[in-house]
């Protein structure tokens, strides 16, 4: 098995955390794997603020792109990250060999994470915004379908989400399109329109598509069964 660089970008309410199991199983098998927490989050939370928005989770990928001077990733976005992977497409598209949406949004130019969320989801953010705040309230893991094992260490760990991070709309030229490897990933196990949509979505574009009976935690419910499916995309 050849050697893979996996740069492992979360999604709302989480943090670097989430990807342990799935870390752990790739770096034995002698991938080289970065999980980046997003500004605000995880063991970023004290840099939380109206400032946090899309564009500054993009750059912190890039930025770890940069500095750590990766190239031919396999570049994985789980949920909201799909908005962040399909950015960070746009400003390093020489460095991703491989882009992997796990349950995650497709966004087009122009979208913002708000738009693409279930009708649920989408009135407690307006209605955040509405209200002036800057975080969205964190969702328990029950809501994503988490194993129950798992819930009480997933919930001591989630917190609430930069606002801007789901209203800020992203600019997008295509850039992900114009990469040959692209993957989804959908977690049938976690009844959602917006990635029920995201997966049709790509089947229909053509992209390498699986199924995985789980939570909307692919990586936290069956981390053996994702390493598998990324050491073949």
């Amino acid at each position: 098995m050849s050697q893979k660089t996996f740069v492992l970008v979360h999604g709302a309410w989480h943090g670097g955390w989430g990807w342990v199991r799935l870390a752990e199983l790739l770096r034995r098998q002698g991938h080289v794997v970065f999980t980046p927490t997003l500004t605000g989050l995880g063991e970023r939370s004290h840099l939380i603020g109206a400032n946090v928005n899309a564009s500054l989770h993009i750059k912190d990928v890039v930025n770890l792109i940069h500095y750590e001077r990766l190239s031919g990733i396999v570049l994985v976005g789980h949920s909201y990250g799909g908005c962040v992977v399909s950015g960070v497409a746009e400003v390093v598209p020489d460095k991703i060999a491989s882009i992997v949406f796990l349950d995650a949004f497709i966004p087009d130019d122009g979208d913002a994470t708000v738009d693409l969320v279930q009708p649920a989801v989408k009135d407690i953010i307006l209605a955040a915004a509405a209200r002036g705040e800057t975080i969205v309230p964190v969702r328990n893991a029950a809501a994503f379908n988490v194993n129950e094992n798992d819930r009480p260490w997933v919930d001591s760990l989630a917190g609430p989400q930069p606002i801007g991070t789901m209203t800020e709309k992203l600019k997008l030229t295509g850039a992900r399109e114009k990469i040959a490897r692209k993957t989804y990933i959908r977690a049938s196990g976690y009844p959602n329109v917006s990635f029920e949509a995201a997966h049709a979505r790509a089947k229909a574009e053509g992209w390498r598509t699986y199924e995985v009976p789980c939570g909307h935690d692919v990586m936290i419910d069956m981390p053996e069964r994702l390493a598998e499916i990324l050491n073949e995309v």
